[in-house]
């Protein structure tokens, strides 16, 4: 059973998730603030956290961020009313792995928590027969141990940072398409979610500290998606 923490104002809409969870054998600690959520955040110790994008007082993005700061690998879901691109965008650059948008139904929730979780448990596609640890130039990726170093320095990655890294670098040079990349990564098997992917892509550049202009890990394609050139 996983711990779901729950971050939504609206009382029906937060009752109601939380009730559809539970009957899915999930074990639901549900919140109304940001306040709240990051207070019970400690106690809980859930294993994934479904924000609400819009509340009152410390906002999603807040509530993010403030995730973020302490704890780069925790599962976070965004749930949104507004499916506007900038906000969503925004919301996934401040660290959410995967969003939906409301009113969304139980089992969509479910399926994304669960692909989520499969993620953070350490499911590593294209993998199978390489050696444990791989070395491209300063950057070390241990498979075995889903761990990741630069300069001998471990980096902490969200579960769907690593497991793009973990696709990218399994193959060295090969082109991966944005759909390519959003199946394999996040077990979507639809189009229009581009976004989630570039998003991510910007994420873990920054933390490899890839220079914008020039990254040497993550080459953008234009036009269809992304390679990884070992050095």
């Amino acid at each position: 059973m996983s711990r779901v923490l729950l971050i939504e104002d609206d009382p029906a809409v937060r009752e109601g998730v939380a009730l559809a969870l539970r009957r899915q054998n999930h074990d639901v600690a549900a919140t109304a603030t940001g306040e709240e959520g990051m207070d019970r955040l400690r106690a809980f110790r859930p294993d994934i956290v479904v924000l609400d994008l819009m509340l009152p007082g410390m906002t999603g993005l807040d509530v993010c961020r403030g995730i973020r700061a302490v704890d780069q690998t925790l599962p976070i879901i965004m749930a949104t009313a507004r499916g506007d691109e900038v906000d969503i965008v925004v919301g996934l650059e401040a660290g959410a792995d995967d969003y939906v948008v409301k009113p969304v139904l139980a089992r969509v929730l479910d399926a994304r928590i669960r692909a989520v979780l499969r993620r953070a448990a350490g499911s590593t596609p294209r993998t199978e027969g390489l050696p444990k640890i791989d070395t491209y130039g300063d950057l070390a990726v241990d498979r075995a141990g889903l761990t990741v170093a630069l300069n001998g320095e471990p980096i902490a990655l969200a579960p769907s940072e690593l497991r793009l890294l973990l696709t990218l670098s399994a193959s060295p040079g090969q082109v991966f398409s944005r759909q390519q990349l959003l199946e394999a990564v996040w077990e979507h098997d639809y189009h229009g979610d581009a976004r989630l992917v570039d998003a991510c892509v910007k994420r873990l550049r920054t933390k490899m500290s890839e220079p914008p202009r020039a990254p040497r890990y993550i080459h953008t394609v234009r036009g269809f998606g992304y390679r990884f050139a070992a050095p």
